[in-house]
């Protein structure tokens, strides 16, 4: 249903967030609207992290957020409204991590990236998709996550470099002693 609900984001959530002079959405006040619907006020200064100074690091951040906010004001979340501050921390370093791998306009066009947003949504705020349980939802997350897949690879690339140092120490080594054998006699 949140998936289905991402594939049919309305224009407005997709317009460029306000950056500085720049852009149409003030994603900060679609926050506090979302947070109002939801049924709590938050402060200026919960907001303020909202906002962004620099449209190159910001922008696909903002826009994330803005994913997030609609996806977050389905009927499902309004009658199991998370408290504000597990919301905003969502808003906040949940579409920073999210945003870090992957492009917002992706969220909405790639089937598994609009599942991962769900998956990772309903994971941050303590919930599971219907008739999944823990470990299974956990388990997909774990398979469609960007994030994931970035750190296996860097894992990947790490042993991979210590395996080839350790390839190059036991030639020289090799090399070495045939040298020194050869020395010998």
């Amino acid at each position: 249903m949140l998936v289905r609900r991402l594939a049919e984001t309305p224009e407005d959530f997709l317009a460029e967030p306000r950056i500085g002079p720049s852009g149409r959405v003030v994603v900060a006040a679609v926050a506090g609207d979302l947070c109002r619907l939801l049924g709590d006020a938050p402060t200026s200064a919960e907001l303020a992290p909202l906002s962004g100074s620099d449209p190159k690091t910001d922008r696909n951040r903002l826009a994330v957020a803005l994913l997030l906010c609609w996806l977050l004001s389905d009927e499902w979340c309004r009658s199991n409204a998370p408290p504000r501050a597990v919301l905003l921390e969502l808003l906040r370093s949940g579409a920073e991590e999210l945003a870090a791998h992957t492009p917002s306009a992706r969220f909405v066009d790639d089937p598994e990236r609009r599942e991962e947003l769900a998956r990772f949504a309903l994971a941050r705020l303590g919930q599971r998709p219907l008739g999944e349980t823990l470990a299974q939802a956990q388990d997909r997350l774990t398979s469609l996550s960007a994030a994931e897949r970035a750190r296996v690879l860097e894992a990947a690339r790490g042993a991979e470099e210590r395996a080839r140092a350790i390839r190059e120490a036991l030639a020289k080594k090799a090399a070495q002693e045939a040298a020194d054998k050869w020395t010998r006699e």
